[in-house]
């Protein structure tokens, strides 16, 4: 018997039946280059797919915090709050600030797909990400190795437009409660 083999066979005998047996025997068989390629693939888009989506969070994540500083900053400055149009200015740069996040999320998803190769041409990276990212879909279908992005990418997508949802009805509510509090007619804290 060779060294895997003596190995597989230790896992085996001194805990080899449960689901931390059977992982610490794929490890031996990765180590000694015997776990088939498909197998290393799914780890691989794995890893890539979670690099994306912390990407994608890291976007999010600027994007939130400007929306949040620059509302507190003119809210304290007296720029927001009494008047209507100025409000909606207020709101509708903050839509199109979440808008512009999620097209570089698209972008950083479509430079994924066309550097791994998982698309033959940057259009189709872009389409075929903008597809996944929207939950709908495209007709592009990806190799066996990368199909995993696909998922990756539409559940990081519907999350970015929960938070970014959440944040701008955050943003109106605010705005709301400021025009009335300096208005006087309305207590909020009763």
């Amino acid at each position: 018997m060779n060294r895997v083999e003596d190995q597989l066979t230790a896992i085996r005998t001194y805990g080899g039946t449960g689901s931390w047996g059977g992982a610490a025997a794929r490890v031996v068989r990765l180590a000694a280059g015997e776990i088939m390629p498909s197998q290393i693939a799914i780890v691989s888009s794995l890893l890539l797919g979670l690099a994306a989506t912390l990407g994608t969070m890291v976007i999010h994540g600027f994007v939130v915090h400007t929306m949040v500083t620059t509302l507190r900053r003119n809210l304290h400055r007296g720029l927001l709050g009494m008047r209507l149009w100025v409000n909606l200015t207020f709101v509708m740069g903050a839509t199109l600030l979440a808008l512009a996040g999620h097209l570089a999320e698209i972008a950083l998803w479509a430079f994924v797909l066309y550097i791994c190769g998982a698309v033959t041409d940057i259009s189709s990276a872009i389409y075929s990400s903008a597809g996944s990212y929207t939950t709908s879909g495209s007709d592009i279908v990806l190799p066996p190795r990368w199909k995993l992005l696909g998922p990756f990418e539409a559940v990081c997508g519907m999350l970015m437009f929960g938070v970014s949802t959440a944040f701008i009805f955050a943003v109106i509510q605010r705005l709301i409660r400021a025009r009335y509090e300096e208005a006087g007619s309305i207590d909020f804290d009763h």
